[in-house]
């Protein structure tokens, strides 16, 4: 029934005074049906007009919560940003899903208000209002149910860091330095300033500056702005390339083999204009046009800040600095704290200071000559010490004003103050300004330069000389003449010790130097040279080809040649002109031979070929009587040449690596009678008795003949009783034994003593005496590892043995046979397994093989995918072990496996991935546990059952165990923490019982 139905009803009613019966009850069905109808219409309406501001403030509420867990996901995702990590997909979407949402609850919002205000609300609108809000309301619960991301908030793709932390001096407590770095800060900050200039004389310590910049930049607010902060190194004779590539690997964009410079810049470009960058450009020298580096410099809401530091303030003005903060030196009172904190405790001596005080001035506020002179008169007591460095530098005389004068005259002092046990320890420091500026130097082969040239004393064999000479290497590093370089064993050169070094090399007399070394050079400049030039170096350059005529180097003694990829071919009447050298270094080029002229250079000590891939064969060397160093490792010899016999005073001769060696002549090896070290790791010989090797070939009994021999790593054909006469007298060893070796590249330590079994069968009759002597023991894809106990029952106790390795085992223990009886190895440190499939917990190795573990200190485990434990409860447990790092845990299997470099006592840890919850059984406590690493275990939710397991540890690290949820550490047992390392958001999320033991720890997070 409708309106009009309605109205017609009421007419008739006011319209006539006589109601029939039958007329009333007409009506009154009427109105029941009416009523029926509206009631059926009107109540969901009605209903849902009631529920509306129910569910409106139920919105409100619910969207303000997923308000709230928006911005969580945000810093959570911003704090994995700074980390180098990316939102995961799931991640975006619901970000981007919240945005949706968000907009569509404000319009609704809108449409509220507008309502209200209305003077005749509709019904209808409101209806509709509320099935939006009703709609909307389900999506907003949706959403924050599905803010849990199961699979992790971070995608696994790795990006790069926001900031890398680069090692360095700190300028903590010193005013000048902090003031600077505040000034930097300041213009960071500033929006009307997009370059910076750094610049100071050398040594004044603008680098210290950035590197504590940068390194402020980790924690501070002042990253919120940029996305990436880079870093690269320029130097002065730089490279445009090699910046680039600098840039490239800091992006983690890949370098690519012949790209040209554009193209890399393009592609730099293209990577940059998307990031909001600090770009740190460490000491410049020149302009640098930075569209053909690939920096965007056009960008008009100014993204983008670039830092350089420079010893010239036209360089900054060349580039264009909006601002430049001068680095000045120190002033007096800095300087003396400087130059006491160097020079120790004796600078304030009574009878010491005054002198001290005028040392100190002479420095000239100068940090780095503050640094070395103060080193320099560290402990030295004796005033007329003191009295002659003061005299020294007062005396010295400038090679030019300016710089110079400032710098290079109290460096002078320390080189001129130098001496060790009466060696030539001048001339070896200047040797190491041949090599590139930030060159990191081997300090074996430039020991082995420093000897051949005779600057380091001969001693009764050769491992003594290279001794001798590395104990210089540190006394020149005590001194800050040089530091550690980037690579292990490696040694570097600053920058401006190195100018004074080669300013004091081309004025000496006796050590003149031309050095054009990393300069980028394509051909040897057309010049004419000095006949009184001692060193020529054109190593680390481009060159291709060198003059096929004779160039008068009467007085040379070494020429270094090394790293000129593109050279091919030394033409034969270039060493005509080098009749005194004594150093010919020829490594990583790209030469196929060696020019006969080389027999002409009679007083040659040191031939060093390394990583030339193309040379397949050597020219005759038995003129070269003098020779004593032969480095061939990593080429593509074939053979050994005849007339090498002749090389009676070779000390050492280096083979390593060499692939396809597969002849040596008989009668070679053992005229070598000065041969103190032969090195053929990973090489194809392989050495056998007289019976088991092709006729003409050298054999192992040769090597009886080397009465010197003293280091020997050879692959073996098979283990022989003739050879041990000869053995044991060896201080140095590996031998590698079994199948081909090839793929196995082992870098041996200087004082190992190894030997490898690959793919043997272990039995009682395998000559066992090889491992009396030994110190490590490596089983590769060896078979019956079992038969070991019964094998060895015999022999004498292997007392000298320190690791055992055994990798790629995949058959099962005997469960049958019974356990060793003795300790097989009873002073085993170092346990390292690899790919054992069947293994399930190391107590099965201690069960089988008797193995006590009395003396362990390491344990490393990785791709054992049957690991349950380290130790098993139920098998045996050492008590006593020493074990100092390691991890006992449960593992289902493991998927990397890392080193820590060695530290006192303390060397490695086992990175698995495990199952069950608890990493170390309440059975098995390891007191001694100091250092914890834990890689890729995404299953582990506890690291021990009880805290007595970790009474010593210092170091933890964590990554990708993101079901740890709770440390055991309390306020007893985490006083000896030293660091902790892992995710920020693992971090963030521990649980603790209590404040105090999170707040004492801390301290010791760094975020990975």
């Amino acid at each position: 029934m409708n309106q009009h139905t309605i109205g017609v009803v009421k007419l008739h009613c006011h319209s006539s005074f006589i109601v029939t019966p039958m007329a009333i009850s007409s009506l009154g069905g009427a109105l029941v049906s009416t009523g029926k109808y509206l009631f059926s219409f009107l109540y969901p309406k009605i209903k849902s007009i009631i529920k509306f501001r129910s569910n409106l403030e139920k919105l409100r509420k619910e969207m303000g919560n997923l308000i709230d867990l928006r911005d969580n996901v945000k810093g959570q995702i911003e704090a994995a940003r700074g980390n180098g990590h990316i939102p995961a997909p799931a991640v975006t979407k619901w970000l981007q899903e919240f945005e949706d949402v968000k907009n569509d609850v404000i319009s609704i919002e809108t449409s509220v208000e507008s309502e209200r205000k209305c003077t005749c609300p509709s019904c209808c609108l409101s209806c509709a209002l509320g099935g939006k809000v009703r709609k909307k309301l389900i999506e907003v619960i949706r959403l924050i149910e599905a803010a849990s991301f199961p699979s992790g908030m971070v995608s696994e793709n790795y990006q790069v860091k926001k900031v890398e932390h680069i090692p360095g001096p700190i300028i903590e407590g010193q005013t000048t330095a902090s003031r600077n770095l505040m000034k930097v800060l300041n213009l960071l900050n500033d929006d009307s300033v997009n370059r910076i200039g750094v610049w100071g004389m050398g040594g004044v310590g603008k680098t210290t500056l950035v590197k504590n910049l940068n390194n402020k930049l980790e924690t501070a607010t002042s990253t919120e702005p940029f996305s990436i902060i880079i870093w690269a190194t320029v130097s002065k004779d730089w490279d445009l390339k090699r910046v680039q590539t600098q840039l490239l690997e800091r992006l983690n964009l890949a370098v690519k083999a012949g790209e040209s410079m554009e193209s890399t810049a393009s592609r730099l470009h293209r990577r940059l204009e998307k990031e909001r960058f600090l770009l740190i450009l460490d000491d410049v020298w020149e302009a640098i046009d930075l569209d053909y580096l690939g920096v965007p410099q056009s960008e008009p809401l100014m993204r983008y800040k670039i830092i350089l530091t420079s010893r010239s303030l036209d360089v900054c003005r060349q580039i264009t600095t909006d601002k430049e903060v001068k680095v000045d030196v120190l002033d007096e009172e800095e300087s003396w704290q400087l130059f006491t904190q160097n020079a120790g405790k004796v600078a304030s001596l009574e009878h010491i200071k005054p002198i001290a005080t005028e040392v100190c001035k002479e420095c000239c506020g100068l940090p780095l000559a503050l640094i070395i002179v103060g080193a320099s008169m560290r402990g030295k007591t004796a005033e007329a010490l003191w009295k002659d460095a003061l005299n020294a530098l007062q005396m010295a005389v400038p090679h030019t004003k300016g710089i110079e004068d400032k710098v290079y005259r109290p460096l002078k002092w320390s080189y001129d103050s130098l001496y060790f046990q009466g060696m030539d320890v001048k001339s070896c420091f200047l040797y190491c300004s041949l090599y590139p500026e930030d060159f990191s130097i081997g300090v074996r082969e430039l020991v082995q330069c420093w000897i051949a040239e005779g600057l380091v004393d001969k001693l009764r064999n050769y491992e003594d000389s290279i001794n001798r000479g590395i104990a210089l290497v540190e006394n020149l590093k005590d001194s800050c003449l040089l530091e550690n370089g980037l690579l292990k064993d490696t040694v570097k050169m600053h920058d401006v010790v190195r100018d004074v070094s080669i300013w004091i090399a081309c004025c000496s007399s006796r050590n003149k130097s031309f050095v054009q070394a990393g300069v980028g050079l394509d051909q040897i400049p057309d010049i004419e040279f000095s006949k009184s030039i001692k060193r020529v170096s054109f190593m680390e350059n481009r060159i291709e080809g060198l003059p096929n005529c004779i160039i008068q180097f009467p007085k040379a003694s070494s020429l270094l040649l090394q790293g000129n990829l593109p050279l091919g071919i030394v033409p034969e009447g270039l060493l005509l002109g080098f009749p005194a050298l004594r150093v010919l270094n020829l490594s990583e080029t790209g030469i196929c031979t060696l020019p006969l002229s080389l027999h002409n250079l009679k007083q040659l000590k040191a031939l060093l070929l390394q990583r030339c891939q193309k040379l397949k064969e050597l020219p005759l060397l038995g003129s070269l009587h003098k020779l004593e160093v032969l480095d061939c490792s990593y080429t593509d010899l074939e053979a050994l040449p005849e007339g090498m016999e002749n090389l009676t005073k070779l000390q050492l001769l280096d083979l390593s690596g060499t692939y396809r060696l597969r002849h040596i002549g008989k009668g070679i090896i053992s005229q070598m009678s000065n041969l103190e070290i032969l090195d053929m790791t990973s090489s194809k010989y392989r050495w056998g008795p007289g019976t088991d090797v092709e006729e003409g070939q050298a054999t192992l009994e040769e090597l009886q003949c080397l009465n010197r021999l003293s280091a020997l790593f050879v692959q073996l054909v098979m283990p022989l009783d003739s050879f041990v006469d000869c053995g044991w007298k060896l201080k140095r060893f590996h031998f590698a034994i079994g199948q081909p070796y090839e793929k196995l590249v082992v870098q041996p330590k200087y004082d190992e003593r190894r030997v490898t079994l690959c793919s043997v069968t272990l039995s009682a009759n395998w000559g066992w005496w090889l491992l009396r002597n030994a110190s490590y023991l490596h089983l590769e894809n060896c078979t019956e590892l079992g038969n070991l106990p019964t094998a060895l029952r015999h022999e004498n106790c292997f007392s000298g043995l320190r690791t055992l390795a055994i990798t790629e085992y995949d058959h099962q223990f005997l469960t049958e046979r019974e356990s060793a009886e003795f300790d097989l190895f009873p002073f085993l440190e170092e346990l390292i397994i690899h790919d054992m499939y069947y293994l399930e917990s190391i107590s099965d190795l201690s069960h089988h093989l008797g193995l006590r573990f009395s003396k362990l200190r390491l344990a490393s485990v990785s791709d054992c995918y049957r690991l349950k434990c380290l130790f098993s409860s139920s098998g045996y447990i050492p008590t006593t072990m020493n074990q100092e790092e390691g991890t006992v845990g449960s593992c289902s299997f493991v998927e990397n496996a890392s080193s820590s470099e060695h530290r006192g006592e303390i060397e490695e840890i086992v990175e698995l991935a495990t199952s069950r919850p608890a990493l170390v059984p309440c059975s098995c406590i390891v007191p001694n546990l100091q250092i914890v690493k834990l890689k890729n275990l995404p299953n582990l939710t506890a690291l021990s059952e009880q805290p007595e397991s970790w009474q010593h540890l210092e170091q933890l690290e964590v990554v990708n165990c993101n079901r740890i949820k709770k440390l055991p550490f309390t306020t007893q047992n985490a006083n000896t923490m030293k660091e902790i390392r892992g995710e920020l958001q693992w971090w963030d999320q521990l649980e603790w019982d209590d404040e105090d033991t999170k707040s004492s720890l801390q301290q010791y997070f760094i975020p990975l």
